[in-house]
């Protein structure tokens, strides 16, 4: 009986065809880099939440020690009255009668010349791992009110009470104030008292996109002597503040000098330093002049007006924001795990040495895990440490476990040398800020060239 024909070569199945084409095996790794996405978006979660517990702690430390110190004064508030005829029923006869009532309001005036010079006698100070910058001031204002002019807010001067002016002064930071404030005017002193300020109880004011809470003080009600054309007034200033210092230039000629030995300062706001040689290597000596041509408000009001716009003044930082950073560093995950994995799938392919599913999914864990690496050392130590130390366990972690799946050196040598030059590559970038994007952008076209280039021997079908 004949036996039946074996074929020693038979027809690969379509499903065997399938699962050995390298399009296949591209849609699975396309589809495990999707999936590492998800542990990916919870490393940016665990960043947003560490850094909003960073938040909470410096916010405590400054609550406890005293807010960012915003200084809005001094201003001149002075009564006047209106008479105010209104026609209205008398109930007996029926007969209409004109009532002529006094209502009070408020003038307020800006000074002519203001001048402050002060010490920020700045110092971290750390609850936990987080730390924050505090300062004791040491502030010196004076300078003159002259006689307001209430012809420049249609107010008739017999209406006005001289004889209950006060000064005033709105802060965001009445807590840090530690010592007594008393304003000498003249022969006049003149003591503070907190008001709570009924008119802006409910309106903020906005110190680097933070809101806080203004505050009224208000001096013991004097006489103004109409009879003189200028009043001069000085004044001490002392206060415990937090991270920043920074006042709105009411006066005609507003000059302020500020000196610390705190290293790491930005000074912001509406006007900047006009001295050239405002930082040092021991710290910060600055000077501003801001006239009143400089500003687009006026000396005299009928309310006092919301003018935070155009504070300025100087943000004690603290060097580094590692959170920031960490951020940064993540939102390139996608790039570092796409790339690491497009690199051993063109290996497989190449070498036609089979890399399982799962081996990948193991590779894309170790990239994910560091972040999580970079957040938890870099609390502890500078971000570049932490960087350093978090690439190298990686690297290390995936090049040796390479090797076991490659059995020779040959391709482990090549990930460690192309994986430090990927992260040496985002390390970059973090750090640059103007030509972050132009050094991105430069980078990923090379490494889409040297893609294209490996990619033009393999066979796809």
């Amino acid at each position: 009986m004949q036996e039946p024909f074996n074929n020693p070569n038979p027809t690969p199945s379509f499903w065997s065809n399938l699962f050995n084409s390298a399009t296949f095996r591209m849609f699975i790794v396309g589809f495990l880099v999707l999936i590492l996405l998800i542990p990916l978006f919870f490393v940016q979660n665990l960043i947003r939440e560490r850094e909003g517990t960073k938040d909470k702690a410096v916010s405590e430390i400054n609550k406890d020690w005293g807010e960012k110190i915003m200084l809005y004064g001094p201003i001149l508030k002075v009564p006047y009255r209106v008479t105010v005829q209104s026609t209205e029923t008398d109930v007996e006869t029926g007969k209409s009668v004109t009532v002529s009532k006094n209502d009070t309001y408020f003038a307020y005036f800006f000074p002519e010349n203001l001048t402050i010079d002060g010490i920020l006698d700045a110092q971290p100070k750390k609850r936990g791992i987080y730390q924050t910058s505090v300062y004791q001031t040491q502030m010196k204002l004076e300078g003159n009110f002259k006689k307001p002019d209430f012809k420049k807010l249609e107010i008739d001067s017999d209406a006005v009470d001289w004889s209950k002016a006060q000064i005033l002064f709105q802060t965001t930071n009445v807590k840090g104030i530690s010592s007594q404030l008393e304003l000498k005017l003249d022969d006049k002193n003149l003591s503070f008292s907190t008001l709570f300020d009924t008119e802006n109880a409910d309106e903020p004011v906005y110190v680097d996109s933070t809101t806080i809470q203004k505050y009224t003080i208000a001096s013991d009600i004097f006489a103004f002597d109409s009879g003189k054309e200028k009043y001069n007034f000085s004044m001490d200033f002392k206060a415990n503040g937090s991270e920043s210092f920074q006042i709105i230039p009411i006066g005609k000629t507003t000059k302020m000098h500020l000196k610390s030995a705190w290293k790491d300062s930005n000074f912001f706001g509406e006007y900047l330093p006009q001295n050239s040689d405002k930082l040092t290597k021991n710290g910060f000596d600055a000077h501003w002049q801001v006239l009143e041509m400089n500003r687009p408000f006026s000396q005299q009001f009928k309310s006092i007006p919301n003018l935070e716009h155009y504070a300025f003044g100087v943000d004690l930082m603290i060097p580094v924001d590692n959170y920031q950073q960490n951020e940064r560093s993540a939102k390139y995950g996608f790039l570092v795990i796409g790339l690491t994995f497009l690199l051993f799938f063109l290996f497989q392919t190449l070498s036609k040495i089979n890399i399982h599913p799962f081996q990948y999914l193991l590779i894309g864990l170790a990239l994910v895990i560091f972040y999580t690496l970079l957040l938890s050392i870099s609390e502890h130590s500078n971000f570049s440490t932490a960087y350093i130390v978090s690439a190298f366990a990686t690297i290390v972690l995936i090049t040796l476990f390479s090797k076991s799946i490659m059995k020779t050196w040959k391709f482990p040598l090549f990930v460690l040398i192309a994986l430090t030059a990927l992260y040496a590559f985002i390390y970059v970038i973090i750090q640059l800020e103007s030509y972050a994007l132009l050094v991105g952008s430069i980078g990923l076209f090379a490494i889409l060239a040297g893609v294209m280039y490996a990619s033009r021997k393999i066979e796809w079908s």
